[in-house]
């Protein structure tokens, strides 16, 4: 069973909307520090936001913020990035993360054990 799986990409225009979703498994789900990343091509891979699942404490980077919101289901085992007024520049393949280390700023790939296969993420002008 794969630990986390995400959903929900695609192709949208400039201005659209899309929610991202990563279902959390197995060793994964029992990780309290959820992240999601984004890496374009050629490009490190960047921290957009992250959660904490028990307390629901969130952090969006400053490149998304108020644009992008993070969010969970601790019932369903999800995790969701809600994201709005889209640009190119969001353009990229979106990763959903899991972390046994308590959160630092800006997100570091390092600090995260697990991660998801990936969701493409194409915002056109």
């Amino acid at each position: 069973q794969v630990p986390l799986v995400e959903s929900g990409g695609g192709s949208v225009q400039a201005g659209g909307s899309l929610r991202l979703s990563c279902a959390v498994s197995g060793l994964a789900s029992t990780y309290n520090h959820m992240g999601w990343f984004r890496q374009a091509p050629g490009k490190e891979r960047e921290g957009v936001a992250a959660i904490l699942l028990f307390s629901g404490s969130a952090y969006t980077a400053d490149s998304v913020r108020g644009r992008f919101t993070i969010s969970r289901d601790n019932a369903k085992k999800s995790v969701y990035l809600q994201m709005n007024s889209l640009k190119p520049e969001d353009t990229a393949m979106y990763y959903c993360a899991a972390s046994r280390v308590a959160r630092r700023t800006p997100l570091r790939p390092a600090d995260f054990d697990y991660w998801g296969q990936g969701t493409q993420v194409t915002v056109s002008s």
